[in-house]
C-alpha cells in the first residue's frame, strides 16, 4: 500500500467517524420532541385536491411503537435525548 493510499484511507475513516457523533441540543430536541409526539397516539393525514388530471385524494395513518409499547411520552423524550447527545435535555418537552 502507498502512502498516498494509506493517507486517502484515513482521511475517508476520519471523515465517516465525523458524522457518529452526538446530535446538537436543537436536532435532538426537535428529534425527540417528535419521537414523544409520536407516543400519544395514532397521526394522520388526508389530502385532497383538484387539478387537469382530476380529483386526487390521499391519506396516512402513523402508529408508532412508543405508542403501541404503552410508553410515557415525557420517557421517551428524555430517553431520545440522552441518546442522541449523551447528556441529559437542557429544555423541557412541550407538546
Amino acid at each position: 500500500m502507498t502512502n498516498e493510499t494509506t493517507m486517502f484511507l484515513v482521511i475517508a475513516a476520519g471523515l465517516a467517524l465525523a458524522g457518529c457523533g452526538p446530535a446538537s441540543p436543537e436536532r435532538a430536541y426537535a428529534t425527540c420532541s417528535e419521537r414523544a409526539r409520536a407516543a400519544l397516539g395514532p397521526t394522520g393525514t388526508f389530502s385532497i385536491g383538484t387539478g387537469s388530471g382530476g380529483t386526487r385524494t390521499g391519506a396516512s395513518i402513523s402508529i408508532s411503537t412508543d405508542y403501541l409499547a404503552g410508553r410515557d411520552p415525557q420517557e421517551v423524550y428524555q430517553s431520545c435525548y440522552t441518546q442522541m447527545t449523551g447528556t441529559a435535555p437542557t429544555r423541557p418537552l412541550s407538546l
